[in-house]
């Protein structure tokens, strides 16, 4: 599974192959958004996304747009909204993820103040207008090709750019790898991935962001980026 590159008149671009939505769709079920939704309200934000909310918070970031990639449930945008985030794109590969942060977003109150989006962000990015805030949690993990994702993100973020990742370290590759193995002999095609954090850093500054918070748990790492010179 891999992009491959297209010229479309002079202009370069990504096009992800459509089976990593369908191997996304039919790893990410129903029940597993339905699982997942009825954890958040129980238990609200947790993990990496907790720590992107604090992060923001600290930072005293509201903005007024939203671009949620690999949105799942909506666990950002649904706090976000609730903090005077004007409105937001929620976009996603698995389609039972995104019926799930529809459910939840008319539930909060905030449907009309949601895009929902069904679908691979390389394909889609061209569609898509930009925001003052861009986030990716736990998405870098689910491509295959880095360069891309995180290009393509970032040149739709105003202001603000936050992202996880899980760190490149042995113990996390060898989950990964057997976790790919599992799903390999199960018939599952959906993969995950663990790309090598320096360049993933090296991206974020390349697209014009500097690291203003850096989080850290055993596996993953959050960054919460502002774009340089951004008033």
């Amino acid at each position: 599974m891999q992009l491959v590159r297209k010229w479309s008149g002079r202009v370069l671009g990504w096009v992800m192959p459509s089976c990593h939505c369908a191997a996304t769709d039919r790893h990410f079920t129903p029940a597993r958004a339905e699982a997942e939704l009825a954890q958040y309200r129980r238990r609200g934000p947790r993990g990496t996304a907790r720590l992107i909310l604090e992060s923001l918070g600290d930072l005293g970031v509201t903005p007024q747009s939203l671009l949620d990639i690999g949105a799942g449930i909506g666990v950002l945008h649904h706090e976000l909204l609730g903090r005077g985030v004007g409105r937001a794109v929620h976009l996603e590969a698995a389609a039972a993820y995104v019926a799930a942060a529809e459910e939840e977003a008319v539930r909060r109150g905030h449907g009309d103040r949601v895009h929902f989006h069904h679908g691979d962000f390389v394909s889609l990015a061209p569609e898509l207008g930009s925001a003052e805030l861009v986030t990716l949690d736990r998405v870098v993990c689910c491509y295959p090709e880095l360069d891309p994702l995180i290009l393509l993100s970032a040149a739709k973020a105003e202001r603000y750019y936050a992202l996880s990742f899980p760190h490149d370290r042995w113990y996390v590759r060898a989950h990964t790898r057997w976790q790919n193995h599992r799903r390999q002999r199960a018939g599952n095609a959906f993969r995950t991935f663990v790309h090598p954090a320096p360049r993933i850093e090296a991206l974020v500054r390349a697209a014009g962001f500097q690291v203003q918070r850096s989080r850290r748990t055993p596996v993953w790492a959050v960054l919460v980026c502002t774009r340089r010179g951004a008033a």
